[in-house]
């Protein structure tokens, strides 16, 4: 499956850790925040949550993307949530919310839901899914947990917790796809682009993944 048009792939997220992960893919995407309030859309699922707000977040920049019929443009929106005993966890409210989640989820596991959704701008097609992978995390010390929080990093991600970062070493270990704890998933990438007619091959840039500063619409 080939493309006749030169493909635009627009990341509508600030997650330096999702550009990063198609960047290592080979593929150089375009950065725009969709500027989407979270905090507005509940869901009863974790899995439907994260889908409507990957949704959300393709559709706001989509809405505001210039488009040319010399090329053709995809738009990528994904969100990522913690399902932990029976709850639904996004990012922390604050680095008191952060301690209290570690003290909770430490020597236990949950499931990392991640949504994606693929629009196909010109065409004004769609595909979507939601990829999830089972987390287990060690048993930390309440020491240990007081200096994670403390870096900050805890509160600028879902479930107040990285596999990419500093808080890898807090994890045991993984049932499934990394790159969705990360908060991208390139199969389930790859599974959307094909739904799309496309291959994951046709957005492998040639040119080496330099700095890029990230947009902001609004």
């Amino acid at each position: 499956m080939s493309n006749s048009l030169p493909l635009r792939l627009v990341l509508a997220s600030q997650s330096p850790a999702r550009r990063k992960l198609l960047q290592a893919a080979g593929i150089e995407p375009d950065v725009l925040v969709s500027g989407v309030d979270e905090s507005q859309v509940v869901a009863d699922r974790a899995e439907d949550l994260c889908l409507e707000l990957a949704r959300l977040k393709a559709q706001a920049v989509s809405d505001r993307l210039r488009t040319t019929a010399d090329e053709r443009t995809l738009v990528l929106g994904c969100d990522s949530v913690l399902a932990f005993d029976g709850e639904i966890l996004g990012k922390p409210a604050d680095a008191a919310d952060a301690t209290r989640r570690w003290e909770r989820m430490r020597g236990r596991s949950g499931v990392l839901h991640t949504g994606h959704c693929l629009l196909d701008v010109v065409r004004e097609s769609r595909a979507e899914a939601v990829a999830s992978t089972v987390v287990h995390f060690a048993d930390v010390t309440d020491a240990e947990i007081a200096a994670y929080v403390a870096t900050g990093e805890p509160l600028a991600v879902a479930g107040a917790f990285t596999i990419d970062g500093l808080g890898g070493a807090f994890l045991n270990g993984i049932e499934g796809d990394p790159g969705t704890v990360v908060g991208l998933s390139l199969p389930l990438l790859r599974g959307l682009l094909r739904d799309l007619e496309l291959s994951i091959t046709d957005l492998w840039s040639k040119v080496a993944p330099g700095a890029q500063e990230i947009e902001p619409l609004g």
